[in-house]
């Protein structure tokens, strides 16, 4: 008898849509909803920008206003506060690889065997939240919690349902968890800068980790 899936998680709240449609034609609606989104991504990106360069600690409210071109009173009406901008910023960074690793080209995205796309899962996971350190390590600080957010159970189902593809031994949701457990944050983050390993090496671990699971070992990671 197969196991079910985790659930998936729940869509998340249109927080730029109108609280009244019947107030506004459709096109008007259409074309403010369009505005709201395309405002919001030219501050994220401007907002990822500066984190990168100078960390995330950083970053004020002011230099996006700078770096965007608009009021300081903008960013504030948009994303509240320095924390209203992190829960921003970091669900915009994972917008972008939920995007890869659902519908972007194989072997991260749909077209190659399970294994590959598990193995580049890994990869593209630890390559993604190293590239953005400061953020993710902030929203990670509790384990507990992060594991019951949309992205961590969105990642634990895709895991799960390559696992099952792959037809890899033992249980599939304690195996999904123990091997999202290695591409925690804090896990990587101490290998790469206390340990003072390569990402190379720490792809590489996790490459053989999903080859012990799947039982065919190929001595190298694809993607």
């Amino acid at each position: 008898m197969t196991e079910p899936l985790p659930p998936l998680p729940p869509p998340p709240a249109d927080i730029d849509a109108p609280t009244d449609l019947a107030l506004m034609p459709t096109g008007e609606t259409a074309r403010l909803r369009a505005d709201a989104a395309r405002n919001r991504t030219r501050l994220l990106e401007v907002a990822a920008r500066l984190a990168a360069e100078r960390g995330i600690a950083n970053v004020t409210m002011e230099d996006i206003a700078c770096g965007a071109g608009v009021g300081k009173g903008t960013v504030f009406r948009r994303f509240g506060d320095r924390l209203g901008l992190m829960v921003e910023l970091l669900s915009h960074h994972e917008e972008k690889l939920q995007a890869a690793f659902l519908s972007g080209p194989p072997p991260l995205g749909p077209g190659a065997p399970a294994r590959e796309r598990l193995q580049a899962f890994g990869s593209a996971v630890i390559r993604h939240e190293h590239a953005n350190r400061d953020l993710y390590l902030a929203a990670h600080m509790d384990a507990n919690r992060q594991r019951a957010t949309p992205p961590y159970q969105l990642r634990l189902v895709h895991v799960c349902m390559l696992l099952r593809e792959a037809r890899a031994d033992g249980d599939t949701e304690l195996v999904a968890h123990t091997l999202l457990g290695y591409l925690e944050t804090a896990l990587v983050d101490h290998l790469l800068t206390r340990r003072g390993m390569s990402l190379e090496r720490v792809e590489a671990g996790w490459c053989d980790l999903v080859d012990r699971y799947t039982s065919r070992c190929t001595g190298r990671c694809t993607g």
